[in-house]
C-alpha cells in the first residue's frame, strides 16, 4: 500500500522531533549549542541537525530534506540547498541590518 503524501509528512515529522528527543537526551548540552544552518541560514540547535555531504541542516531542515526525499521532489541535498538560496540571503540581510541597528544605538 502506498502512504500519502499527509501520512509521508507525519511520518517524517514525528521523526524529526524523535530526532530532537535523542540528542537531547543523549547530551543535555545540545540545548545550549547553536549553530548556522548551511540551508536555512539561521542560528539553530545542534540537537536534531545533520550533516548531509558538506552542509550541516537544522532539524527544521532535515525535516524538509527527508520529506522531500519521501516524496521524490529532489534525489540529492543539492536541490535543497540551491532551492533556499533566497531564504539564506534573507536571512543575512535581517542580519546585517540588526547588527547596523546595534552599532547605531552603541554610537549614540
Amino acid at each position: 500500500m502506498t502512504k500519502s503524501k499527509e501520512e509521508i509528512v507525519k511520518e517524517m515529522q514525528a521523526v524529526a522531533e524523535q530526532m530532537v528527543k535523542d540528542d537531547l537526551e543523549e547530551n543535555p548540552d545540545l540545548a545550549n549549542e547553536y549553530f548556522e544552518c548551511n540551508c536555512c541560514g539561521q542560528t539553530k540547535s545542534l540537537a536534531g541537525s545533520i550533516q548531509y555531504d558538506k552542509y550541516r541542516l537544522c532539524n527544521d531542515c532535515v525535516l524538509l530534506a527527508e520529506t522531500g526525499f519521501a516524496l521524490h521532489k529532489f534525489d540529492n541535498i543539492q536541490s535543497l540547498i540551491d532551492a533556499m538560496e533566497d531564504n539564506r540571503l534573507e536571512e543575512f540581510c535581517e542580519y546585517i541590518k540588526n547588527e547596523e541597528a546595534k552599532t547605531n544605538f552603541d554610537n549614540n
